[in-house]
């Protein structure tokens, strides 16, 4: 589902295997070394919250939150992928609030911009597929009272 908001289009486009296998690759060399790069680390979170894995955007997002906590000159960009990631495994909260956390120092930062309306038209879809639900859920137990009732009246 591409989105008509071109700054953040990358929230919803995946990366390519290859692609990510090169960042994995260069993370893992640095891990057997002893020493990874906050680079590498960053670029392979950034990686694994592109993909279009769940399972690998929750270790995007856990390993970017790694460098927010430990390196206070990256957080803008860990802060923005975090919300991302948070987007992209549909936890509308936490992808909220990461990305006001960014907009309140950057204001007019487009991406955020951008993601922010996605999260707000991602929270009023799942409300209103939410309120089908039970409205749905609503009517079916209505039929079953109602035949409960004129069963019960024989």
């Amino acid at each position: 589902m591409p989105t008509e908001l071109p700054y953040a289009a990358e929230a919803e486009t995946s990366l390519g295997y290859e692609e990510l296998h090169v960042l994995k690759t260069q993370y893992y060399k640095e891990i057997e070394q002893g020493h990874v790069t906050t680079q590498s680390k960053f670029n392979y979170g950034w990686g694994l919250v592109k993909s279009g894995s769940a399972e690998y955007q929750t270790e995007g997002v856990k390993l970017l939150q790694e460098i927010y906590s430990a390196s206070p000159a990256h957080r803008r960009e860990c802060t923005y992928y975090i919300a991302v990631g948070y987007y992209k495994l549909k936890n509308y909260a936490y992808a909220k609030r990461f990305n006001d956390l960014l907009l309140s120092v950057e204001p007019e930062n487009m991406q955020a911009q951008s993601l922010r309306t996605l999260i707000d038209q991602a929270v009023q879809r799942d409300g209103y597929i939410g309120m089908g639900l039970i409205a749905g859920a609503a009517a079916v137990t209505g039929l079953i009272v109602a035949g409960l009732v004129k069963r019960s009246r024989r």
